[in-house]
């Protein structure tokens, strides 16, 4: 099976523009995952819509691959680079999108979710991370860190930036001890067939309605295969977040 990992990077940010060329550890942000995601995967590309980061992943050594300025999300960036690498003759069976965002990505994490195609009916995988039973309320409540509720299957039943399920009858700053809630890993990989199908699909109500992209996969009927992980990644959204995670490096170097 033949995997080509994708890592979508755009220059404009409403909250921390150029992002992908901010240092970190006196690297760029997008240096970083590609050297960690390159570790695992042998087909690894940047895809982005500007010449600008375009250029610097060339002068690391890196692969990219240009695309439109037009994507509402990564995903139909992700296809389009796939429809553009297998133009030149490339063959692809599974196509994994990693967030430009996340340069703490860990190679387990990358494995884990080419594990889940080893079942020849996984559709779409995706990874979670339990939230710890002395986590801080507020972390469970905050709505950038979408949940997840799994199946007996290992499937994902929904996404939400509430807090799912409701603990009826339990006092909510107890919730964490009386259940295990996911929190969902924005780690995405996709059957090359089945990238093609949800780029064509309509946006869907419940997507509009929590603005996150993969309930429109779930409302049109495709499983969502879900791998647990414990380890703790730090996304990038805001030069508040590069501080946090300059910490995060100096403290585990």
């Amino acid at each position: 099976m033949k995997f080509l990992a994708l890592i979508p990077a755009r220059y404009a940010s409403t909250r921390f523009p150029a992002k992908p060329l901010a240092r970190l550890g006196g690297k760029y942000i997008i240096q970083r995952v590609y050297e960690g995601v390159s570790k695992v995967f042998s087909d690894a590309y940047v895809a982005t819509d500007d010449k600008r980061i375009y250029d610097v992943v060339l002068s690391f050594g890196g692969n990219a691959v240009m695309t439109s300025t037009e994507h509402k999300s990564g995903t139909d960036r992700c296809f389009e680079a796939l429809q553009k690498l297998e133009a030149k003759g490339n063959k692809y069976d599974v196509v994994v999108n990693i967030q430009g965002d996340e340069p703490f990505i860990a190679a387990s994490q990358l494995e884990s979710i080419k594990d889940c195609f080893d079942n020849s009916l996984t559709q779409i995988a995706t990874l979670v991370k339990p939230f710890a039973s002395d986590a801080p309320l507020s972390e469970l409540l905050n709505p950038n860190s979408p949940k997840v509720v799994l199946s007996n299957e290992g499937n994902a039943l929904y996404f939400s930036r509430s807090v799912i399920p409701y603990l009826r009858n339990v006092p909510q700053e107890e919730w964490l001890q009386h259940h295990t809630f996911y929190k969902h890993i924005g780690l995405y990989a996709y059957r090359a067939d089945i990238l093609a199908t949800i780029t064509s699909l309509p946006q869907g109500n419940l997507e509009q309605c929590e603005s996150l992209e993969q309930l429109r996969w779930l409302e049109a009927g495709l499983a969502i295969k879900v791998k647990e992980t414990n380890i703790e990644t730090i996304g990038i959204d805001t030069p508040e977040d590069l501080q946090l995670a300059e910490d995060f490096l100096s403290n585990n170097q």
